[in-house]
């Protein structure tokens, strides 16, 4: 339960009644940071929080999510009564017969698998098919890809290969006290010093689904894919239900499933029907809680699991913050003097258009694309109008994405904005004209932690239900039209289309 009450005597024997109310913590190990809260398992009150970096890259040793796990947990886990661990999807971590890790996980941002890709796609019946089968049509940001590229690139590493995670599962197993004692004191963080632990990897649903082997609406692993994509079998973690006790961490808090970082942001904002978060971070996302299962044969459209045993379509672009990084680095200012600039230019950007595919792209599927400008002319070759075409860019996107979602039977109503770039003023006011629909910011707040704080006190209440914690305050920026805006954006991407072959 979330809170308890103790009676307790004092000196003078007057009788005292104390509630006790208990914490957990969420942890977001996302491909930049690993991000912990603290928070009160009654309301999800933040209580503590600390952060620390991982290296750059589109491949990570799994050791340094466990050092920046311990770093940012010091001080805090400890205090937890339940733990759960979000994380970046589709990572592929993989383990050899004693349970040591056999090479870096690739990460979702990983794109030198597409090749395998688009063949696996043709090899297992076609686009049709695999979202049949999974809910999605795999692109290389898909587990499943970086196996058959591992097995057709380093067939050495993958021989070697006994059980394959995603990075939430590796994590969850090391608090399970999973792997060696040594390690664990190694990483500096908490540790089972002298015990070796017998704990098995344990995954959840919603992290499962963008494998691409296993099955949302059948809620089960498809291990054929998987050791099709290998060319042997090859252990997977076992699928915990959403608010299951897994385990126990050394210091005897309750350990929960854990789940994707796109399910534990839409678990910590607490998204309603009519509502599609819209997260602006290292990648771009629009996704929505849904009751049935989605099956997009496009591609575009990743049919995938939640965290509370419902479904999230989601759209993903590749290219999200990091764009107004770049940009701002040209520029020579840091965010909010982009954002400053971009507000002093016109809608439209004098007619100054960036394609925001700068590192290949997953919504459209073009990994081989790269960013293109059009429409520069010596008027508007102004750095006001470069910060807003930046902004455009990044909405137009994602607004694209949104778009990709209404086949799939979602009905936007407003837009729920979150992710570092939603700290933007420029984005915030621009955001709405590009959507066509009123934008709701949330206060600032690790929602993908949160996510996982409130599936660590769904976990220790083992109620029927997640908690039904407040809102968190947000502000509420109103449609108004941008004519023109969408549209030169839509006419250079689908003319990029013809040079920007996979």
């Amino acid at each position: 339960m979330p809170t308890a009450e103790r009676r307790l005597v004092t000196p003078g024997a007057e009788l005292v009644t104390v509630t006790v109310v208990k914490l957990v913590a969420g942890i977001d190990s996302s491909t930049q940071s690993t991000k912990v809260l603290l928070v009160r398992a009654d309301d999800g009150s933040v209580v503590g929080q600390a952060a620390a970096p991982h290296p750059d890259g589109t491949e990570c040793h799994p050791d340094r999510w466990w050092e920046a796990l311990s770093a940012a947990g010091r001080d805090l886990l400890e205090r937890a009564d339940a733990v759960a661990v979000a994380a970046q999807q589709h990572g592929m971590v993989t383990l050899d017969d004693a349970g040591a890790v056999v090479r870096p996980a690739m990460l979702w941002n990983d794109v030198k698998s597409a090749p395998q890709a688009a063949g696996m796609v043709a090899e297992f019946g076609g686009p049709a098919e695999w979202a049949a089968r999974t809910g999605s049509v795999p692109t290389m940001s898909f587990t499943v890809t970086k196996l058959r590229w591992l097995a057709e690139r380093e067939p050495e590493h993958a021989a070697r290969v006994s059980r394959v995670l995603l990075p939430h599962d590796w994590l969850t197993w090391r608090l399970a006290g999973g792997g060696s004692a040594q390690d664990d004191a190694g990483a500096g963080g908490p540790s089972r010093a002298g015990q070796h632990s017998t704990a098995e990897p344990v995954t959840d649903r919603g992290d499962a689904s963008g494998t691409g082997y296993f099955s949302p609406a059948a809620n089960t692993w498809l291990p054929g894919y998987a050791e099709r994509a290998l060319g042997r079998p090859v252990s997977l973690p076992r699928l915990a239900q959403p608010a299951e006790v897994i385990g126990t961490t050394s210091w005897g808090a309750a350990l929960s499933a854990g789940t994707g970082d796109n399910m534990g942001a839409a678990l910590g904002m607490g998204l309603a029907e009519g509502d599609v978060g819209v997260s602006i971070g290292t990648s771009g996302t629009a996704f929505a809680v849904a009751s049935v299962p989605s099956a997009d044969p496009t591609g575009l459209v990743s049919g995938f699991a939640d965290a509370t045993g419902r479904f999230l379509p989601l759209a993903c672009t590749l290219n999200a913050a990091r764009v107004l990084d770049v940009t701002a680095r040209m520029l020579g200012v840091d965010a909010p003097g982009l954002s400053d600039l971009a507000l002093k230019a016109v809608a439209g950007a004098g007619g100054l258009v960036l394609l925001p595919y700068l590192d290949g792209e997953r919504t459209p599927n073009r990994p081989a694309a790269n960013g293109v400008l059009r429409g520069l002319t010596t008027s508007n070759a102004t750095p006001e109008n470069l910060a807003r075409a930046a902004v455009e860019a990044v909405l137009c996107s994602l607004a694209d994405a949104v778009d990709c979602l209404r086949p799939c039977g979602i009905t936007p109503h407003r837009i729920v904005l979150t992710g570092g770039a939603a700290r933007s003023e420029a984005v915030r006011a621009i955001a709405p004209a590009v959507f066509g629909l009123p934008v709701v910011v949330p206060a600032a707040s690790e929602y993908v932690a949160l996510g996982a704080a409130r599936q660590a006190a769904w976990a220790l209440a083992a109620s029927a239900e997640p908690p039904p914690w407040p809102a968190r305050p947000s502000v509420i920026y109103p449609a108004a039209a941008l004519p023109g805006v969408r549209e030169q954006y839509a006419a250079l991407r689908d003319d990029a289309a013809a040079w920007q072959v996979s």
